[in-house]
């Protein structure tokens, strides 16, 4: 049905060199020693969650659906209720007519 097109690589027209690599000699200097340093502290047992702002993002948009899903669903079960009710009271109001009827004609 729908096919994606996938884009190919143009292909370079002319001749195509790579560029020249100019690599100088340096001369390694010997630094002095350092004595090292001492661990910071203990270690945490574990690892640190970081937020960044897409992950809040993604966080605060998943809450909201979910709420949003859960209210809906709430919301259709207390109109299902109201009206189950609704109907039970006119079928009350049907029979006792039909009852008040029926009383009247005997």
């Amino acid at each position: 049905m729908l096919r994606p097109k996938i884009p190919t690589m143009p292909t370079p027209t002319g001749r195509v060199t790579p560029p020249a690599v100019v690599v100088e000699p340096t001369a390694v200097i010997p630094s002095t020693q350092t004595p090292p340093t001492a661990p910071a502290g203990p270690v945490p047992s574990r690892p640190v969650v970081q937020l960044t702002p897409g992950t809040a993002l993604a966080l605060v948009g998943g809450g909201t659906a979910v709420v949003l899903v859960i209210g809906a669903v709430l919301v259709s079960l207390l109109l299902a209720v109201a009206i189950t009710g609704v109907s039970v009271a006119v079928c009350a109001v049907v029979l006792r007519s039909l009852l008040a009827s029926e009383a009247k004609r005997r």
